[in-house]
């Protein structure tokens, strides 16, 4: 079965970080009306796992302080969004410090910065859910056991007492699983965890695709990672991977 949901994942939010990971905000934007004239009907995250054909959800991995500047138009738009914090940098909203990002930190260092708890919680007054990052935004599949059990346990403790509501959803750091940390996260108490390119086979909630939207994505590029091929072509990218 053909997962029919469509469900992006953004990163940061920023006209000036020139990131491959930063979308900017009008860009972003125009994105989402296009697939809104293409037909797409906006859903909750529970309606993207309930595989719906042409439905349409928004995520943001990192909780990058700002994606703020985005949320303002998909509320206007009435097309709900799901944010993963890593549990360890909202603490004090500290700069998201990961070793993939130290040779790529912008001019203004503030771009860096996570949303802190109580950013978080006023996002959720607004109607958006917060999932979990992990704590620390590990590389999940080459930690030891309690290691991998205490990123996913603990993040999802942490973020459920700080907003005070479930903590259900789970975002793979870098988009990385493999059939051990997707067993430990559904083991974690989590209700679904989204993936970006899917694994070979049939459909699991505990490796929901996403699309990835970067920066480098032309308009001719993002209509094409959103339309019917797009399965096709992650899967074959996934298989080559696996055989990698």
């Amino acid at each position: 079965m053909r997962f029919g949901s469509l469900v992006l994942c953004y990163h940061a939010v920023s006209d000036t970080w020139d990131d491959p990971l930063a979308t900017g905000a009008a860009t972003l934007e125009a994105q989402v009306k296009l697939l809104l004239s293409r037909g797409y009907r906006p859903v909750s995250a529970e309606g993207a796992l309930a595989n719906r054909q042409r439905t349409l959800h928004v995520t943001f991995d990192d909780a990058f302080r700002n994606v703020a500047g985005a949320l303002g138009a998909l509320e206007r738009l009435r097309v709900p969004a799901t944010i993963f914090a890593c549990a360890g940098f909202a603490e004090d909203g500290a700069h998201i410090r990961v070793a993939e990002l130290r040779d790529r930190a912008p001019a203004n260092d503030d771009e860096l910065l996570s949303m802190s708890w109580d950013a978080l919680r006023e996002v959720t007054a607004h109607g958006v859910e917060v999932g979990s990052h992990t704590v620390s935004h590990a590389h999940l599949p080459a930690l030891g056991e309690e290691e991998l059990r205490r990123e996913l346990r603990e993040s999802r403790e942490r973020i459920e007492d700080q907003l005070r509501r479930p903590c259900r959803l789970l975002a793979y750091p870098y988009g990385q699983h493999d059939v051990r940390v997707r067993a430990a996260a559904r083991a974690a108490g989590y209700t679904a965890a989204f993936a970006l390119d899917p694994p070979p086979g049939a459909i699991d909630p505990w490796a929901v695709p996403r699309v990835g939207v970067y920066r480098a994505d032309a308009p001719w590029r993002f209509t094409l990672k959103t339309t019917r091929l797009r399965q096709p072509i992650m899967a074959a990218r996934a298989a080559r991977r696996s055989k990698a």
